[in-house]
């Protein structure tokens, strides 16, 4: 693998690195297409997996490649409505193990199945979502091929000589780098929830799904699973999904001017997050971190009080459609993504804001301004 700092485009770093690339080994010219592996547990498919089959799409358009996907559960409705979902999601094809012993994620038979299928049908491309699911997979299917894997992705492109350019946050958030798996096959990445912009459905008849045997019975697996137990804080917060988010830093200055964010959370209806050095001190659960290390949002609106916007911050948030932010400092990096910035003390504004949007959206607000428009 090789890596180049991501101030220079693909295109650019082709140049760069042609003493470096050696030709492909025979064995893996006869690598093509892009795959995304479909993950899904319990009957329900993670929404990453539709996200990276948008921007599977992309790749294998450029590649002029056909797009799979590959669905790995146990038989039933469920695995089948997988594979006939995708379709709707941009794949040509669809690639499928099912068998019951498939119907937990366990890391043997799902790095069993995912190799096989791999080393069968040979993907030039294959992408995976960097959920706990997905990570534990893609990096024992990767030791397993001997090929690289480029975790935590925030953008994936194909460099002029085809080659698949992973864009990922290195040295602790503060560098960008695009690497390269030069001389191995498959090419691997995996994405974060949100980094992706999910696809738009369309309807379409299912297409053609080729099935693959698991060639695994129990007693080869050395793991058993002996009763499944909800975790009941996994649904503690929905950052990654909220149309609305708002978030406090260090700015803010004390763990109890953070619940002026949690009021006006509230009041608009939205979720509330922070970033990582709140978290670190104590005054924010792990679950509700912004940024690199913590969850990445897509919101319709994301207003940030008192957060300065340091790199690591802004790979979690560029993706929101309105980025609202309040800072004291003019130069605050987080003036230079926002699409609204109001230089000033957070402390002072977010109360008055509160009581705006409070009296803005009450249900009185709403009757009156009706009652004026029928006078007038």
């Amino acid at each position: 693998m090789s890596s180049t700092p991501k101030s220079r485009a693909p295109a650019a770093a082709a140049a760069g690195r042609a003493a470096t690339k050696k030709e492909l080994p025979d064995r893996f010219k006869a690598y093509k297409h892009v795959w995304v592996f479909v993950e899904q547990e319990r009957g329900v498919v993670h929404p990453v997996s539709w996200e990276l089959m948008g921007a599977g799409r992309k790749l294998a358009d450029k590649l002029k490649v056909d797009l799979a996907a590959v669905i790995i559960g146990p038989e039933g409705e469920a695995t089948q409505q997988a594979a006939a979902q995708s379709f709707c999601y941009g794949a040509n094809l669809a690639y499928m193990v099912a068998h019951n012993l498939l119907g937990d994620y366990r890391n043997e038979s799902y790095t069993k199945a995912l190799t096989d299928v791999v080393n069968t049908y040979k993907p030039e491309i294959l992408l995976l979502g960097a959920t706990t699911l997905g990570r534990d997979l893609a990096g024992s299917v990767a030791t397993t091929l001997l090929t690289g894997l480029t975790a935590d992705c925030t953008e994936l492109d194909v460099d002029v000589d085809g080659s698949l350019a992973a864009t990922r946050p290195t040295f602790g958030g503060s560098l960008l780098c695009t690497i390269y798996t030069l001389n191995y096959r498959p090419q691997m990445a995996t994405v974060r929830p949100r980094v992706m912009p999910m696809p738009k459905r369309v309807a379409r008849p299912v297409g053609r799904i080729i099935t693959h045997p698991l060639g695994l019975v129990e007693d080869d697996i050395v793991t058993k699973v002996l009763s499944f137990l909800p975790d009941r804080n996994s649904a503690k917060s929905n950052l990654a999904y909220a149309d609305a988010v708002v978030a406090g830093g260090l700015g803010l200055g004390s763990p109890e001017n953070f619940q002026l964010v949690h009021q006006l959370a509230t009041v608009l209806g939205a979720e509330y997050g922070s970033s990582r050095p709140l978290v670190q001190k104590g005054w924010v659960t792990s679950d509700r971190q912004i940024g690199q290390t913590g969850k990445t949002i897509r919101p319709k609106l994301y207003i940030a009080a008192g957060i300065s916007g340091a790199i690591q911050h802004r790979v979690g948030v560029e993706g929101a459609d309105l980025i609202v932010a309040i800072n004291t400092d003019k130069n605050a990096p987080i003036f230079d993504f926002a699409h609204i910035g109001i230089v000033t003390d957070a402390i002072h504004l977010l109360p008055p804001l509160t009581d705006a949007f409070r009296t803005r959206l009450s249900p009185h607000s709403r009757d009156r301004k009706q009652v004026e428009g029928a006078r007038s």
